[in-house]
């Protein structure tokens, strides 16, 4: 059965072709999960909640082929939303899990890539995370975080301009 099909099924009432069309992209929605909240508990706390929330809402979806985009954006704002009811920043999904993936940079390295980035606003942050972290195009983040795509571009641009001058690296 394919994606499609799934989705059908699961807009009938099919849990078992909700969990299956969630499986299937298991890896992505983790990591986007990490990078917002930064620990693998919490992780899969709001892939639960997602989970719950896709399920409660799929009959409201509009286009099955978008199925994707508006599960990563519920995944988003749960994250979100965890976080803000937390009041923490947005942290930066580097711990011992990913220095498995990102080996070749070093721990110290790491550190000052979070330290800085905390010196970030939060739309800032988020839109260099699903950037630069998660290569996420424009478009994609866009969709995300429900700001025009030129907000996108500008949140990133005065982000990576703020932490040149922080860093002290010249601007270019």
């Amino acid at each position: 059965m394919d994606a499609l099909d799934l989705i059908r099924e699961a807009k009938k009432g099919d849990r078992e072709a909700l969990i299956k069309l969630i499986m299937d992209k298991k890896e992505e929605y983790y990591r986007l999960a990490f990078a917002f909240m930064g620990n693998k508990e919490d992780s899969l706390d709001a892939l639960q909640d997602m989970i719950v929330i896709l399920f409660a809402n799929i009959k409201k979806l509009r286009d099955p082929e978008s199925f994707y985009s508006w599960s990563k954006k519920i995944l988003v704002n749960t994250c979100k939303n965890t976080l803000r009811k937390r009041k923490r920043v947005l942290p930066i999904g580097i711990d011992k899990e990913e220095e498995y993936i990102e080996n070749y940079q070093s721990k110290e390295l790491k550190h000052d890539i979070m330290t800085y980035l905390k010196r970030l606003n939060i739309h800032q942050q988020e839109a260099i995370i699903l950037r630069y972290f998660m290569d996420m195009d424009y478009e994609t983040i866009s969709r995300l975080t429900d700001v025009p795509e030129g907000t996108v571009k500008s949140r990133i641009f005065n982000g990576l301009a703020k932490l040149k001058r922080i860093i002290g690296g010249e601007y270019q």
